[in-house]
């Protein structure tokens, strides 16, 4: 079904003298899915940010999304605003699971997806979010503009989580390492021995992207072999048989059991404890590369699996010294330009410095990530949080574009019944 260019015109919100607009910070997939959900229920709104910022200032150049182009769609509120209905707009193919989705097509999508539902989003930075004297808060923006909100929910996407590990600090200040997130191009690194660590998506595509710019990559990680997911066998999920889909059931993450729990089960995942609920956040759809990954890798240069890095330090001119310790126990060296970082990411709120630190400090939190309410409320009233930060209540889905639906309507509920009184 193609768009409706009207839709965005009709769910435009209410305006009202007597009412404050809601916040959403952050034009990302969730920003995006929630600011279009809210439009939809005529509940007036503010969202700020560089829309899809996180997706074309702190991804390289010629990547892919890991996720499936089935399950990379924004939700919208009503249908038209899938990623298929964008390549169609498009006059391109709709997508199959055996094309994988490059960034700056889905960037674009975003942006197409952003000028339907929230072409009115506010190009300026968030400065500062605190609690306000009558209730709700008080948002102040770069430009130096306060106004009061009744909620605010938080799409901060991954950029503010990335995980440096402590070994690595030294570098990092000496501009000898870097976390994946920092690069968009390569090509500064072409002839240069970089050591890549990790063995997740991010840390494996990028090592397939330096060897592709001309440099000189080694990956090196603690697990003790690097897995890749394996190849879809049809175009798309729907022409799987009866007796796969039975075995191996369709979800939105994909197929099988463990998968299909995550993608209905997210409401549920929250009421499990602690420890399971952060073991199967790393564990389900854990580190891994792609299926189209694995040709890009076997062969064009090393991997060298069961290594912890023990200590990391300058080596003068020449870059860095990485101190290695194989699973056995033996030592091992590596000299090296530069350490890639990519180790992921890790959700801790506390690097959320737009919001006040009473805020910080009054948002419960188990290991740094906020424990959320079915509607992703934060133990603050009206502080609601979703995506990445959502992930450690709800579980994998959250990790992936494909949650964008499960959050935003929770999420839009939410605001719906505690604003009744004022939106009604």
């Amino acid at each position: 079904m193609a768009p409706r260019e009207t839709s965005r015109l009709r769910s435009r919100p209410r305006s009202s003298g007597r009412t404050h607009p809601l916040t959403v910070v952050g034009p990302g997939p969730y920003g995006l899915a929630t600011a279009a959900h809210l439009r939809a229920r005529h509940m007036p709104l503010r969202i700020f940010g560089e829309p899809m910022a996180g997706w074309h200032s702190h991804m390289p150049n010629g990547m892919f999304l890991k996720s499936s182009p089935l399950s990379s769609s924004i939700s919208a509120p009503e249908p038209g605003y899938e990623f298929a209905d964008f390549r169609i707009a498009r006059g391109a193919e709709p997508p199959c699971e055996l094309e994988p989705i490059p960034v700056s097509e889905f960037v674009r999508y975003g942006l197409w997806f952003q000028q339907h539902w929230a072409a009115d989003v506010e190009r300026t930075t968030v400065r500062h979010i605190d609690a306000a004297a009558g209730g709700g808060f008080r948002v102040t923006l770069e430009s130096g503009e306060e106004f009061d909100s009744p909620a605010v929910v938080v799409a901060a996407g991954v950029v503010p989580y990335a995980h440096v590990p402590g070994t690595f600090t030294g570098l990092l200040a000496a501009g000898r390492a870097s976390h994946t997130a920092d690069h968009t191009d390569f090509s500064q690194f072409a002839g240069q021995r970089v050591t890549v660590v990790g063995s997740g998506q991010s840390a494996l595509e990028s090592a397939a992207l330096l060897h592709e710019a001309g440099a000189l990559p080694t990956v090196v990680t603690r697990a003790p072999s690097i897995g890749f997911g394996p190849p879809p066998r049809t175009r798309t999920l729907a022409q799987r048989s009866l007796r796969k889909r039975l075995m191996y059931p369709n979800s939105l993450l994909g197929t099988g059991w463990p998968l299909a729990a995550c993608s209905h089960g997210a409401a549920a995942y929250r009421h499990l404890p602690d420890r399971a609920r952060a073991h199967f956040l790393h564990t389900v759809l854990g580190p891994s590369g792609a299926w189209w990954l694995r040709h890009r890798i076997d062969g064009h240069f090393p991997v060298l699996c069961g290594r912890r890095v023990r200590s990391a330090s300058l080596d003068g001119a020449l870059g860095a010294h990485l101190e290695l310790v194989r699973a056995d126990g033996t030592p091992e060296a590596i000299r090296t330009d530069h350490v890639l970082i990519g180790t992921g990411y890790r959700v801790d709120i506390g690097r959320l410095t737009m919001l006040s630190p009473r805020l910080r400090r009054d948002v419960l939190t188990v290991s740094g990530a906020p424990l959320l309410s079915a509607d992703l409320e934060s133990s603050v009233p009206g502080l609601f949080f979703t995506g990445l930060t959502a992930a450690p209540s709800f579980g994998p889905l959250l990790r992936f574009v494909v949650g964008t639906g499960f959050a935003a309507r929770r999420v839009c509920a939410a605001l719906e019944r505690r604003n009744a009184a004022v939106f009604g």
